[in-house]
C-alpha cells in the first residue's frame, strides 16, 4: 500500500514558488493547488468586463483582473478572483505588489470545473473580508449574472439577471453594465 502523503507549505514558501512558476497556482492552508486555465468565453467576459475601470477610477476605485491574488487570513489562503475592485488604494499583504487584502466588489465568472465552488464555499470564504460589499457571479455558457448585496445589517440581497436587455446595477458602486454589454462576442452555441 502506498502512502499519498500530501506536501504541506508555509505561505511564504507558496509565495516563493509562485514568484518563479510557469502557471498560477493557489494556496488553500498549506497545500498548492493549480489553477486551470480559462476558455475564450471566460477571458471574452474578462475583458468586457474592464469597460467598468474608467468610471471606476472616476469614482477613486481600482479594477484589478485575474492576475492579482487576495489572501484570506480567516482561511489561510491565497486565491485569483476574475476580478476585484478596490475603494481607494489597495491594501497590500506584506507589502506584496501582488497581492491584497481588501477588495469592494469580487466578480466570478463560473466555469463547470469551479461553477460549484464558486458559489458555495469560495463566497463563504469571502464574506469573510470586511471591505467586501458585493459580489457577482457570471455564467460563461448562458446569459446569467447572480449579485449578491451586503447590507447595513451584514445580511445579503440576491438579484438574478437573465434576460440579455437586463442592466446590472451595482449595489454598492455608481456603476451598471447590460448584459448585452458583458457577453458582448460570446457565442452560446460553441459551449
Amino acid at each position: 500500500m502506498q502512502s499519498t502523503e500530501v506536501t504541506r507549505y508555509t505561505p511564504e514558501e507558496y509565495l516563493a514558488l509562485e514568484e518563479t512558476a510557469e502557471f498560477k497556482s493557489e494556496y488553500h492552508d498549506g497545500e498548492i493547488i493549480p489553477v486551470t486555465g480559462g476558455s475564450l468565453n471566460h477571458n471574452e467576459v474578462i475583458t468586457n468586463l474592464c469597460a467598468l475601470k474608467p468610471l471606476l477610477r472616476r469614482q477613486g476605485c481600482r479594477f484589478f483582473s485575474s492576475d492579482v491574488r487576495l489572501w484570506l487570513p480567516q482561511y489561510r489562503k491565497f486565491v485569483y478572483p476574475d476580478v476585484m475592485v478596490i475603494e481607494g488604494e489597495p491594501v497590500l499583504y506584506q507589502n506584496r505588489v501582488d497581492t491584497v487584502v481588501n477588495p469592494k466588489v469580487i466578480i466570478e465568472v463560473l466555469s463547470k470545473s469551479t461553477q460549484d465552488y464558486d458559489m458555495t464555499d469560495k463566497f463563504r470564504y469571502y464574506r469573510s473580508i470586511p471591505e467586501l460589499q458585493e459580489y457577482i457571479v457570471v455564467s460563461q455558457y448562458f446569459a446569467d449574472v447572480q449579485q449578491y448585496t451586503k447590507t447595513d445589517q451584514d445580511f445579503w440581497i440576491y438579484r438574478s439577471y437573465e434576460l440579455i436587455e437586463n442592466t446590472l446595477k451595482f449595489g454598492t458602486i455608481d456603476a451598471e453594465i447590460t448584459l448585452s454589454e458583458i457577453y458582448e462576442g460570446i457565442s452560446f452555441d460553441a459551449v
